[in-house]
């Protein structure tokens, strides 16, 4: 696929979900989403209020994560985050599921949780994408997670936090595509680091990549 710098960026997250990011690394952060117009800011969420004012004049989201980066916070704690954080400005809500539970085969209970945050952000007329944290699945896990998701009415499933042993594989990316078709987005996250990378994840079936080198792919 061949997309302009422009076209690229608006399937960009650009991300620093980093624990020991300031005040100064993430207002930088969202002078770099707004230089380059991505499609968003993914930050924790203690800086959403921060970030939807430094991004008010933009036409970049500010979005945050939710049960992150283990997914195994009660289902409770995790609609009050995606309450909170979208009273504070999130437009975007990014979840972990519970990887044990999945692990562990009660796909009723991980579609549960899911669906207790979904039904709060979409009340509240956000989008919600359900992280899945592929490195520690099988194939049929990851076929298992991304069906709970759409089962339970998100609207994307995404590969992974970055903070586990590995990021967002092509195959993993293939394979969520073609188990949710064209009816929810799939997002490819964790060690995209070049243009390349980024334009085959987007070929994979990714039609949003979340990314901390926004700069150097864009460049």
């Amino acid at each position: 696929m061949t997309l302009t710098n422009s076209e690229l960026a608006k399937y960009l997250d650009h991300t620093n979900l980093k624990p020991e990011a300031t005040r100064d690394e993430i207002i930088k952060t969202c002078e770099e989403a707004a230089k380059y117009n991505t499609a968003s800011v993914c930050v924790n969420s203690h800086w959403i209020p921060l970030v939807a004012e430094q991004l008010e004049d933009t036409d970049v989201n500010p979005i945050t994560v939710v049960g992150f980066p283990l997914g195994a916070t009660n289902t409770e704690t995790k609609v009050f985050e995606a309450q909170t954080a979208i009273d504070d400005g999130a437009e975007e809500v990014d979840m972990v599921l519970n990887i044990g539970e999945l692990l562990a085969g009660n796909t009723k209970f991980v579609t549960e949780d899911i669906k207790a945050v979904a039904d709060a952000v979409h009340e509240k007329g956000k989008l919600l994408k359900v992280i899945l944290e592929t490195s520690y699945l099988s194939n049929d896990q990851i076929v298992a997670g991304c069906k709970a998701s759409e089962e339970a009415g998100s609207d994307y499933v995404k590969t992974s936090t970055g903070f586990s042993s590995a990021g967002a594989q092509l195959e993993d990316v293939k394979l969520m595509r073609k188990t949710v078709g064209a009816r929810l987005g799939v997002k490819a996250s964790g060690g995209i680091h070049s243009k390349e990378e980024a334009l085959a994840m987007i070929d994979a079936g990714a039609s949003r990549l979340g990314v901390s080198a926004t700069v150097t792919i864009l460049s």
